[in-house]
């Protein structure tokens, strides 16, 4: 099998380049039919072009030292007091009067080597023309609350500067995940796939900026691009001003979409609302051509759009991992702890990260703990308690020694304490259905009630939770028909009560 990089290369000569098969083959030193394999594949879920050749100077080479020096001082010197490719070929003019090379030669270097020294922030500017089907791509920052809690995301643009088009998704955070999630419900919702797409330089993306402009790309990306064959270009370092499209969209969504701060129970179906709020965006007239709305220009944009592949792209990352002697594990360097169950302590386990969650599963991929995604530099730990309860619900004799007393709320515990040995694993068992039924949070607060009751059987735990959490209606008052006698406050009293039988037994 040929590596992700050989592969792109093939499948660029052919599709970008128009090499034949047969041309490719010879080219690259492969088989025909391997070439062809690749340029056919459409699944790159299972298991970069390199840098362009760097031009020689030859007739330029006694000078070149010179130039390098002249260009390093520019470092320490004023932007506009800089060295152009016209004033270094003036003093190479001045400096030697045998000097023979063309103004262009000079220039073709000196821009190549304030590449290579960052110098050049005026090259490269993307033109004004935009052809449909093109589109731009970038992350903006937002607050948004989720079920009453509050977070600082980011949210995914992507722009069509033909029609002025866009799209936008929401996500805790920016990394791969949520980039290709992103793009696959946005390449989905319009139906289509744009010819070319242009993004920053960022890490996500591009592991590193090679001389000549070359960039190396991380390969789960590699295999998303040539999954939905757009072609991936990238701005100039320091360069915003090439993607002026889709930064003045992000500004736009920010007012549009994000103000005032939304406030919604699930980001996944916000995200696909949305969508349908970019659609009725594109009613409005375009800025430039008021003649025409947004969406009569998207129509060209669609029509020159790819056509999605058959076989869905699989955008989760998954990883194997070690858990510990409590059966949790780790990522982002062992800032974020994610439990999964007692019975896979200490073993590898195998995990799915998508934008949104963190799933453990086992080896046969059957789901063993599920975790909102943890986001942020500080320490987090997110625990799922239901496979810790179902499993000490079989051993309570060892609740103590097992270590999952101490992990438990201190209200808990307590409980625990003062319950019979008879009752503890029958407790252990209803407040493993409570957490599977409404969550552990719920099951806490009904520990707690059932604390200030002195209610410590498993019988009266239930029944708590079924006060605190059953969805029973409140009946109104009944009311009894006119022709029902009402009812006479009985005596209070034992006197009283055997004075009332003996009249009327003797009536």
């Amino acid at each position: 099998m040929l590596a992700m990089d050989q592969i792109h290369r093939i499948r660029q000569l052919y599709y970008e380049q128009g090499l034949n098969i047969s041309e490719i083959a010879k080219r690259e030193g492969k088989d025909w039919k391997t070439v062809r394999k690749y340029i056919d594949q459409q699944d790159f879920n299972i298991p970069e072009a390199g840098p362009a050749p760097r031009p020689s100077y030859p007739k330029l080479e006694p000078y070149k030292p010179l130039i390098d020096q002249w260009l390093l001082g520019d470092l320490k010197a004023p932007r506009k007091q800089r060295h152009t490719a016209k004033r270094v070929y003036a003093r190479l003019k001045e400096e030697d009067a045998n000097f023979n090379c063309s103004y262009r030669l000079v220039a073709q270097y000196v821009s190549e080597k304030k590449q290579s020294l960052n110098l050049k922030h005026s090259a490269g500017y993307i033109p004004l023309i935009h052809y449909p089907g093109e589109a731009q791509a970038d992350f903006g920052e937002a607050v948004f609350f989720e079920n009453g809690i509050k977070h600082t995301g980011k949210y995914f643009v992507i722009d069509f500067p033909y029609s002025n088009a866009g799209y936008v998704q929401l996500h805790y955070g920016e990394n791969m995940e949520c980039l290709l999630e992103s793009l696959k419900a946005i390449f989905e919702h319009i139906g289509g796939v744009p010819t070319e797409i242009w993004f920053d330089n960022t890490s996500t993306i591009v592991t590193k900026i090679m001389r000549g402009g070359g960039r190396e790309l991380t390969e789960r990306f590699v295999r998303f691009q040539e999954h939905y064959g757009f072609i991936a270009k990238f701005m100039n370092p320091h360069s915003g001003n090439e993607k002026g499209g889709v930064e003045n969209k992000v500004g736009y969504d920010r007012r549009n979409f994000f103000v005032p701060i939304p406030r919604f129970i699930s980001i996944q179906k916000y995200n696909s609302e949305l969508l349908k709020l970019c659609d009725e965006d594109t009613d409005r007239n375009h800025y430039r051509y008021e003649e025409e709305t947004i969406s009569e220009r998207f129509e060209i944009d669609t029509k020159a759009l790819r056509i999605l592949p058959d076989i869905p792209f699989d955008t989760a990352q998954y990883k194997c991992v070690s858990t510990d002697k409590w059966g949790k594990f780790s990522l982002y360097g062992g800032k974020h702890i994610y439990s999964a169950s007692p019975g896979f302590a200490q073993q590898e386990i195998w995990i799915k990260v998508t934008a949104e969650e963190v799933i453990a599963l086992d080896q046969k991929q059957q789901v063993i703990a599920k975790h909102r995604r943890l986001y942020g530099d500080e320490v987090q730990e997110s625990m799922q308690w239901l496979p810790y309860l179902k499993f000490i619900a079989k051993k309570p004799r060892s609740l103590r020694n097992s270590g999952i007393y101490t992990m438990m709320p201190e209200s808990m515990q307590q409980y625990l304490d003062n319950c019979q040995n008879s009752e503890r694993g029958k407790i252990l068992k209803v407040l493993s259905e409570l957490t599977e039924r409404s969550g552990f949070e719920n099951a806490v607060q009904t520990v707690d009630q059932a604390i200030a009751y002195q209610a410590n059987d498993a019988a009266s735990l239930q029944n708590l939770f079924r006060r605190l959490f059953s969805d029973m209606p409140e009946l109104p008052p009944l009311q009894l028909p006119s022709d029902v006698p009402a009812l006479t406050q009985l005596p209070s009293g034992i006197q009283q009560y055997d004075t009332f039988l003996e009249r009327r037994c003797s009536g």
